[in-house]
């Protein structure tokens, strides 16, 4: 062995390496390097990095079950509300919001759809197009402005679903916008919806609400 392959044996602080260590360790590139031509700092480094992480996902776990929990008690909640008192809890999409009864703390459970849009849209497109075409000389800039905008694309290829939506606020009585119009509503696919809580608290009924962060960074 040359002395450019030599590498000082990894030790464990306070632990006997032996007592520890595997045979061999997965490197970056996937090759099994045995345990005695470890560096010391690298295998240091490695328990590091593996300790944290454990008790990284011990935490992960804990807030999965922890939101489970919460949706479990807001279902439980308003199941109760309705067979108790037949009152309607939530408004669009299910959206609600619960407030205590001092007015300082607030939960919002919120409803997403995750949608994308079908072929129809292209059909839409041609017959704006067409409308755009033939308004040429009397067309407002502003509809023209919306129209562009709304079909731009970002750097995935997407549409803007405001913006296109934007464009069905428009009434314009020509029968190839309508036609448009519906191509868009028939356009739209729901692919799943999330819902989501958040937590937020204020020191009195004047002060702005204060979101509860989970989040490590906002901490």
């Amino acid at each position: 062995m040359s002395h450019s392959d030599a590498q000082p044996e990894a030790i464990a602080v306070g632990v006997t390496p032996e007592a520890v260590r595997p045979d061999y360790y997965e490197d970056r590139q996937g090759r099994m390097i045995p345990a005695r031509k470890v560096r010391a700092s690298d295998l240091l480094e490695d328990q590091f990095v593996r300790g944290l992480m454990e008790k990284a996902d011990a935490l992960s776990a804990q807030m999965r079950a922890f939101k489970a929990a919460v949706f479990g008690d807001v279902d439980t909640f308003v199941a109760l509300l309705h067979e108790k008192y037949e009152v309607k809890v939530g408004g669009k999409r299910g959206n609600m919001t619960f407030t205590s009864y001092d007015g300082r703390l607030q939960i919002k459970v919120q409803v997403t759809d995750h949608m994308r849009f079908g072929p129809e849209l292209q059909v839409a497109k041609s017959l704006i197009d067409e409308c755009i075409r033939e308004w040429a000389t009397e067309t407002n800039d502003n509809i023209r402005v919306l129209v562009e905008h709304a079909f731009r694309t970002d750097k995935e290829g997407k549409v803007s679903r405001e913006s296109v939506f934007a464009l069905r606020r428009v009434e314009i009585a020509d029968p190839r916008w309508e036609r448009a119009m519906k191509a868009i509503a028939d356009s739209v696919m729901i692919e799943s919806t999330s819902r989501y809580v958040r937590f937020y608290r204020r020191d009195s009924q004047e002060a702005a609400w204060q979101p509860v962060s989970h989040d490590l960074a906002n901490l």
